[in-house]
């Protein structure tokens, strides 16, 4: 007969707190390994719970991934926004970074390499690009210069991000600022490329 716990395993949770429990999991084994490499063996063991109770919540591989993603995507979202860019950006997307940095990676490593989560992680891109677009303006005039810095700023501050995650978060005082400067790097090289800024 099954139960809600596995032998000599945890105690009986709330199904709102069970779901989070097997998510805070998932996202774990998810990030070491991407949705390919990764079972659901794996994922049972890493919450402490039977395939029983994994099943309750999701009814498959495919739909708990998606949950995974759509929890850190929303994660992201309360902690930076997807409004205006400006000082404050990178130190917030810092800070989200470093608080569920397995849910950063698996967003931006993993499931940009699986196509059929890709969705997840263009639709990011494709807001990141707007927004800096739209930033760019009154640097950089209309044009492809500006239109290649709007697609490379975000693709930097998100790979200087997860390498910053992967060499241990030095120095997190200063880091955003050193990100900072690598963006500004391609700004003035985009600056440079299409001559003056716009007047006005």
């Amino acid at each position: 007969m099954a139960t809600d716990h596995p032998p000599g395993g945890s105690r009986r949770l709330p199904r709102a707190e069970r779901r989070e429990q097997i998510l805070d999991a998932a996202t774990r084994a998810f990030a070491r390994s991407g949705f390919a490499g990764t079972g659901l063996d794996e994922v049972a063991a890493e919450a402490g719970v039977t395939h029983v109770i994994l099943y309750r919540h999701f009814a498959s591989k495919a739909e708990l991934y998606r949950a995974v993603l759509d929890r850190a995507c929303a994660r992201l979202e309360e902690s930076v926004g997807f409004g205006d860019y400006d000082e404050r950006a990178l130190p917030a997307l810092l800070r989200a970074a470093a608080a569920d940095s397995e849910g950063f990676r698996l967003l931006f490593r993993h499931a940009a390499r699986e196509p059929k989560f890709r969705d997840v992680i263009d639709s990011l891109r494709a807001a990141s690009t707007e927004i800096a677009a739209r930033e760019l303006a009154a640097r950089i005039p209309a044009g492809p210069w500006r239109d290649w810095a709007a697609r490379l700023v975000p693709t930097v501050a998100l790979e200087a991000l997860i390498a910053w995650l992967d060499t241990g978060q030095p120095d997190p005082d200063t880091a955003a600022d050193h990100i900072g400067q690598a963006v500004e790097g391609v700004l003035q090289a985009a600056e440079t490329a299409s001559g003056p800024p716009p007047e006005g």
